[in-house]
């Protein structure tokens, strides 16, 4: 995973990477709202669910402490990170501003 990691996020296009967990009830709820983000943004950014307990290794080098937790990467870059469920215009906001 981590070397595909590396090629996925060093994309032009920006890359939001949800770190999150089965047993978190936030991330369920932030799912259906980057399912959305997706779909109005389309091709412009990419989305990757990184789940923590599987990719330990992945959550330590980023230092995830809290699930969820969105990392936004752009040409291998954290452009911005930010733990807890957002709305989806703030999402939206945040990478409209990184593209």
């Amino acid at each position: 995973m981590k070397s595909n990691f590396n090629a996925i996020v060093a994309s032009e296009t920006p890359v939001l990477v949800d770190f999150h967990a089965e047993w978190c009830g936030p991330c369920k709820m932030l799912a259906p709202v980057l399912k959305e983000v997706k779909e109005e943004m389309g091709e412009q950014v990419k989305i990757v669910k990184i789940d923590v307990d599987k990719n330990q290794a992945l959550s330590n080098k980023f230092n995830v402490r809290g699930v969820p937790t969105m990392i936004l990467f752009k040409n291998g870059e954290i452009k911005w990170r930010q733990s807890g469920v957002l709305p989806k215009q703030d999402i939206l906001k945040v990478i409209e501003a990184n593209l």
